[in-house]
């Protein structure tokens, strides 16, 4: 309950959407100011559990009285207008410290503080599109894991679904404040499986867009080549709407040029229909894609998945990628047991350009200078938290010289293989899209030391294609099971459509029990 002109108004946060969050705005049940009030309440409530939010933003409630001003003066709004936000940690916003979850950059951890110049430009369109910004989401040093955030200096993240599993990667703590009902909408950035993990783990929505669609300037990088940027809600709609912010060309990532003439007209949420199936085909996963089975029990929940999509009148396809040698392009770098990547060589240069991004006040305006401040660190050496990056040969050259572009050849010759045989495949088949398990098997305890086993993340991170993914079930454990809808370049649309159907048709996520 929260007060509104001296009245109790009862919001349901864990079941607002954006349309919701609007109808009430139009109603008047409730304003912007409320809402936000609202959620910092939830926030106050249940964050010291699920530690998903590390800063808090005071200037969050004038924002919205902002947005309420404007509406009262008759000004047209649009679909994020004070609708509440959370932003993940590694992302650059005015006024906070980018602390990518390490105490080294943290002042009030013995650090020094990165406060940047300017906001990413993803964090700038949320601005502008008037959604009231709540505050900055935990995350494991540097974004690294693609299972948890438990090294962050603000401790372990815990999953909303599941506190005693593993909440899925480096934008955890935005999937737990949108699954806990703290926010609506909340940014991740993916390099390796931290959109479409933390969503699939807290029964969520994600898109994993083509690399090149939304800028991640701005984003503490891990590989200029790799990260993507991409939001996670509770409905497919409310993550369509945010895309539509979020995409397109930005001066500051030249890369986004690319994206030009490939988002639709009418927007992400143009093509959403409930019989958005009816007729497609879509490729199963199989030992064509990636040589891992699924465990029996994913299996079966699989099985019963694939009923549900014949149902909606999909065409399924049994392992299209099979004798293609797609799956024999993978190659998991050493010592990790599952994670390629390859990629991440230029992850020295990145972060130079990152550092230089933050301005001349900034305590670290080069690579060097990070360097220095984290000698003792050892990160890239035998035990240091990226010690697999010795195993890519064009990584130690990026190392010795981390201020001019790296040479990243044998990435690119990988790609382009990747992107090869996939367009094959799509056009021998005649495929609209695949639809796999998100993950092989149910989530690993918390403090275990397992990873997540993705089916997806290596594959289209190299190959740079979109996915999304959709709640579709739970083990007998209580372990959300999801979908990921996957496809060619460009395709966010239609995926997107695809998971709608399926979502308006199943309704499978429930909301947690806090």
């Amino acid at each position: 309950m929260v007060t509104k002109n001296g009245a109790e108004v009862d919001i349901d946060l864990a079941k607002l959407t954006v349309d919701s969050v609007q109808e009430g705005f139009r109603s008047g049940r409730f304003t912007a100011e409320t809402l936000a009030k609202a959620c910092f309440a939830r926030i106050e409530q249940y964050n010291p559990k699920y530690n998903a939010l590390i800063f808090l933003n005071p200037a969050a409630i004038d924002d919205a009285r902002e947005i309420d001003r404007r509406r009262a003066a008759g000004e047209k709004l649009g679909p994020l207008a004070g609708v509440p936000v959370v932003i993940k940690d590694a992302m650059d916003m005015i006024g906070f410290p980018t602390t990518a979850g390490w105490s080294k950059l943290y002042s009030k951890m013995g650090g020094v503080d990165l406060l940047p110049a300017k906001d990413a430009p993803v964090v700038a369109r949320m601005r502008a599109a008037g959604a009231v910004m709540l505050g900055k989401t935990n995350v494991p040093i540097l974004s690294r894991s693609g299972t948890h955030a438990n090294d962050s200096w603000a401790g372990p993240t815990l999953n909303v679904v599941m506190p005693d599993r593993v909440p899925g990667a480096s934008s955890a703590g935005s999937a737990a404040a949108v699954a806990a009902g703290m926010a609506v909408i909340g940014l991740a950035e993916e390099t390796g499986g931290s959109i479409q993990n933390p969503a699939s783990a807290q029964d969520l929505v994600s898109i994993k867009p083509t690399m090149g669609l939304v800028p991640n300037a701005g984003v503490v990088p891990l590989s200029g080549n790799r990260d993507v940027v991409g939001p996670i809600a509770r409905t497919v709609k409310d993550a369509a709407l945010c895309l539509d912010m979020l995409a397109g060309y930005s001066a500051e990532d030249p890369k986004t040029l690319a994206s030009v003439g490939h988002q639709p007209e009418g927007g992400y949420t143009s093509l959403l229909d409930r019989k958005a199936l009816e007729g497609k085909r879509l490729g199963l996963y199989g030992a064509g894609w990636r040589n891992q089975p699924l465990s029996d029990e994913a299996a079966a929940l699989y099985e019963r998945a694939k009923e549900e999509l014949r149902s909606l009148g999909a065409v399924l396809i049994e392992d299209p990628f099979a004798g293609s040698g797609f799956a024999e392009l993978r190659c998991p770098t050493a010592p990790t047991p599952n994670f390629d990547a390859r990629g991440m060589e230029s992850i020295t240069y990145d972060l130079h350009r990152y550092f230089e991004r933050l301005g001349p006040n900034s305590p670290v305006k080069t690579y060097t200078e990070f360097a220095t401040l984290i000698a003792d660190a050892d990160v890239f050496g035998p035990d240091g938290m990226l010690n697999f990056m010795g195993s890519l040969p064009q990584f130690v050259q990026t190392l010795a010289n981390p201020t001019s572009p790296p040479d990243i050849s044998d990435f690119i010759a990988l790609k382009t293989q990747y992107m090869r045989i996939f367009k094959k495949v799509f056009v021998e088949s005649k495929l609209d899209g695949l639809v796999f398990p998100q993950m092989r098997c149910e989530l690993p305890p918390l403090f275990a030391g397992e990873t997540i086993q993705e089916t997806t993340v290596g594959e289209i991170n190299i190959g740079g294609f979109p996915g999304v993914t959709v709640p579709a079930g739970y083990y007998a454990s209580g372990s959300p099971f999801g979908l990921v809808f996957v496809g060619r370049e460009w395709e966010e649309a239609e995926l997107l459509a695809f998971a709608y159907a399926y979502e308006s048709r199943t309704s499978h996520r429930r909301e947690p029990t806090l």
